[in-house]
């Protein structure tokens, strides 16, 4: 019980921090910002009552993973619009929608949607987390599913999409900074739309091996491994985490293009793009936790390839 507690007040302590950074940084916005805020916040409010509500009564706990690709398009273009589309906001929108486009598609051919919205698979990472000990008491995973997986989650989305809102009403012209923002964000997009094709392909053609009742080690290299070693993969063990997290924080430069950073280079709406990298943080340990119980030769992968940095090629 002391451990559920434990985790429930992590949860509740990070929901917070997220809660002050967007309220924290209201002080200097504008009247047109914070009206545009507070439609955002309607939408984030009503995003959060619907995935704990139909998660609670489906026990399909994947519906804020369905928005997370969608809630951003939607936030960015209510941002270009009250903004009077300007050029850097249309720019800023159409990236978002460039990389929301792609994590919809990507998650939708695992069969995360369905005509009948709130059906679809489940992230099998819910699964793994609802069994573990710390949620053994129903109620503990209520209090989790709504601190978290509703609350938190929407409010990081919201919390990402942010510099947007800091680049309203910019009088500065799109320049430099901005067109480095662009690249750098397309860059970090192209990296995790190639990785998310290596990985689909592998996990599909090593499907398609074992098919036929063969065992995971009778199959030809290097699908005999259980784990993806082609493309990006043979050089970081989580080149698609670094282009999602490469891509939010290169959108922020955007804000200093606009001239509304407050100290140095810092603005109080790259809290947001910092948050997202702690998650991944957690998210891509989970995830090694899994792999290494899974599949035996993972641990030696872990050895021999940086996280995120490609220093050296996989090779056993």
């Amino acid at each position: 019980m002391k451990k559920i507690i434990g985790t429930v007040a992590t949860v509740c302590v990070v929901l917070t921090l997220v809660v002050l950074s967007i309220v924290f940084g209201t002080g200097s916005f504008s009247r047109l910002q914070l009206d545009t805020l507070s439609v955002l916040l309607i939408v984030c409010g009503c995003s959060i009552v619907y995935c704990f509500v139909v998660g609670e009564i489906t026990k399909n706990y994947s519906q804020m993973d369905k928005l997370w690709s969608l809630l951003p398009i939607v936030y960015t273009w209510i941002i270009a619009a009250k903004g009077g589309m300007d050029i850097r906001l249309v720019v800023y929108a159409i990236i978002v929608t460039a990389w929301g486009i792609r994590l919809t598609v990507n998650f939708a051919r695992k069969g995360a949607y369905r005509l009948r919205f709130w059906e679809g698979n489940e992230d099998y990472r819910w699964s793994i987390v609802r069994g573990s000990p710390f949620f053994r008491h129903s109620v503990a995973w209520t209090l989790f599913d709504l601190l978290f997986i509703s609350m938190y989650q929407n409010l990081l989305v919201l919390a990402i999409c942010l510099p947007a809102l800091s680049c309203m009403e910019s009088v500065q012209p799109f320049g430099a900074p901005d067109f480095a923002a662009a690249a750098l964000a397309v860059a970090f997009l192209v990296l995790e739309t190639v990785s998310d094709e290596y990985q689909w392909k592998f996990h599909q053609t090593k499907k398609r091996l074992l098919s036929g009742g063969k065992k995971p080690e009778d199959i030809e290299r290097p699908y005999d491994l259980g784990f993806n070693t082609l493309g990006p993969w043979a050089y970081m063990r989580h080149p698609n985490y670094l282009g999602e997290q490469g891509v939010w924080l290169s959108l922020y430069i955007f804000v200093i293009g606009a001239g509304a950073v407050n100290c140095g280079v810092f603005n109080v709406t790259f809290i947001g793009p910092l948050l997202l990298v702690l998650l991944f943080i957690g998210s891509s340990t989970l995830g090694e936790k899994i792999s290494s119980g899974k599949y035996p030769a993972y641990k030696d992968y872990m050895e021999k390839v940086c996280k995120y940095l490609p220093i050296k090629k996989y090779s056993r």
